[in-house]
């Protein structure tokens, strides 16, 4: 009912595409100029419309990939085979084009600095993209708070925002952890295998550090991280979650 009434009060907006990178070959992240774009907390989404010739209106969620404090609205969108949006989105669009949102959206997914840590970003596939938001935010404000981050992904060449990742990992601050599931490159020396309370126990803090934990990705790598930090003694009350399951796209 409260979400309702959120998108009720909530404006359809058109933003201008300035520019569009391909983060592998199914990722795209899509850079847009708002001009009267509110701002948005790390960790917000926003709801995309497409319109057909006929008429015919279609709607997806896309979570914020940009900073709170960088220049334009950016997009990150998986292409799903069966999908009516992301298609378009992923192989269509090109700088210059408009598209529709309204937003942004959420609060509970969201992180700040004076939230505080510390922190534990856990992504499976797709899901690092509003944990990037928060990455930003964490740089761009100069944030003492100490973040460990653990990334799921099946290979090296499709793990999102590689390069970005490695750099941040640079932050005496950011630890960055990365887990392959299904190929890894000769002379791998990150963690191969799917997440599970032995890996977040490896790469996550101990218990007593009261973490507040932020668990993005499907809706079963979700489940299974969520139970296995609560196996872990990590407080149920400080993990927050955002999933997304196989329909639409």
């Amino acid at each position: 009912m409260e979400r309702t009434a959120l998108l009720r009060r909530l404006t359809w907006r058109t933003g201008t595409v300035i520019s569009t990178t391909f983060e592998t070959p199914r990722v795209k992240t899509i850079t847009l100029a708002v001009a009267d774009w509110p701002g948005h907390r790390a960790g917000q989404h926003v709801d995309v419309r497409l319109t057909a010739p006929d008429g015919y209106q279609t709607e997806r969620s896309y979570s914020i990939a940009s900073g709170p404090e960088d220049d334009g609205l950016s997009l990150t969108v998986e292409r799903l085979d069966d999908g009516e949006v992301s298609p378009y989105l992923v192989d269509e669009l090109r700088a210059g084009d408009e598209l529709e949102f309204r937003g942004p959206i959420g609060g509970h997914f969201t992180w700040d600095d004076d939230v505080g840590g510390p922190l534990f970003l856990v992504a499976g596939g797709s899901g690092v993209v509003p944990l990037r938001s928060m990455l930003r935010h964490h740089r761009a404000v100069g944030s003492r708070v100490p973040v460990r981050v653990l990334c799921s992904a099946r290979s090296l060449e499709l793990l999102i925002y590689r390069e970005e990742l490695m750099e941040m990992a640079a932050d005496d601050l950011v630890t960055v952890s990365i887990t392959l599931t299904r190929a890894a490159p000769s002379g791998w020396q990150g963690y191969r295998g799917r997440i599970d309370p032995m890996l977040l126990s490896t790469a996550g803090w101990a218990a007593g550090c009261d973490p507040l934990t932020y668990v993005c990705g499907p809706t079963a790598f979700v489940e299974t991280a969520a139970a296995g930090l609560v196996s872990l003694g990590y407080a149920a009350e400080r993990i927050r979650t955002e999933r997304f399951g196989g329909t639409g796209g």
